[in-house]
């Protein structure tokens, strides 16, 4: 198991972590979070070399892709950078990449009732305000659960909060602050139920956000 223990802070910089092969030739990964080596709870940095491709798959728990470089496919369709997907528990498909990407991925974490399915297209999708300079850009909310994009202008102060439920962030670009360190482009963050912190950014950043999908009762797994 991998950074299991959701009662405690994970902190992990993608961008300098080596690759691992998978069992597919042609696909890598940098786990972050993962139960089992090839099932159950995972978060996953993955990366396409071009022309890999997977079997036809279910996914009992569901997916959900964030495309980071390059086309993610499926049967369904091409997704290129900033592209967002919720693929259901139940759900199957057979991916590939014909020029190669990178993901970030999350598998068997959908809350209970959860079916949604889920296609945005981040790089024209709609700024909303947010608190203070923030701008926000919904991904998809299911009962406490919330998942955006969040852009802070350089110098912004957001304020001191408690998370319930618990945060995780993905650095996109700039460097997100509190604080607890400074975390440049590719940081993978989570902080547990009713953890606390005060933010801030020198420089424009974008993160992708989840809200209140941890557990609130203490997990030592």
């Amino acid at each position: 198991m991998l950074n299991m223990d959701f009662a405690v802070a994970a902190r992990v910089d993608t961008a300098s972590a080596p690759w691992q092969a998978s069992p597919l030739p042609g696909v890598w990964r940098k786990p972050l979070a993962r139960e089992d080596a090839e099932r159950g709870h995972a978060t996953s940095i993955v990366r396409y070399d071009a022309g890999a491709r997977f079997a036809r798959h279910l996914h009992p728990g569901g997916e959900e892709i964030l495309v980071l470089e390059g086309v993610f496919s499926d049967e369904d369709g091409d997704y290129g950078p900033g592209s967002y997907l919720r693929n259901p528990p139940g759900s199957g498909h057979a991916p590939f990449s014909e020029g190669g990407c990178v993901l970030f991925v999350k598998l068997h974490q959908f809350a209970r009732g959860d079916a949604a399915s889920v296609r945005i297209d981040t790089a024209s999708a709609a700024w909303l305000p947010g608190q203070g300079g923030l701008q926000v850009m919904p991904l998809h909310s299911y009962a406490v659960e919330h998942v955006a994009l969040v852009k802070w202008p350089a110098g912004e102060r957001f304020v001191p909060h408690r998370h319930w439920g618990g945060e995780e962030i993905l650095v996109l670009s700039g460097e997100f602050i509190d604080e607890h360190g400074r975390y440049p482009a590719g940081s993978w963050l989570r902080s547990p139920h009713h953890s606390t912190h005060h933010p801030y950014t020198e420089v424009e950043t974008v993160i992708w956000v989840k809200t209140g999908h941890l557990p609130v009762a203490p997990n030592r797994r």
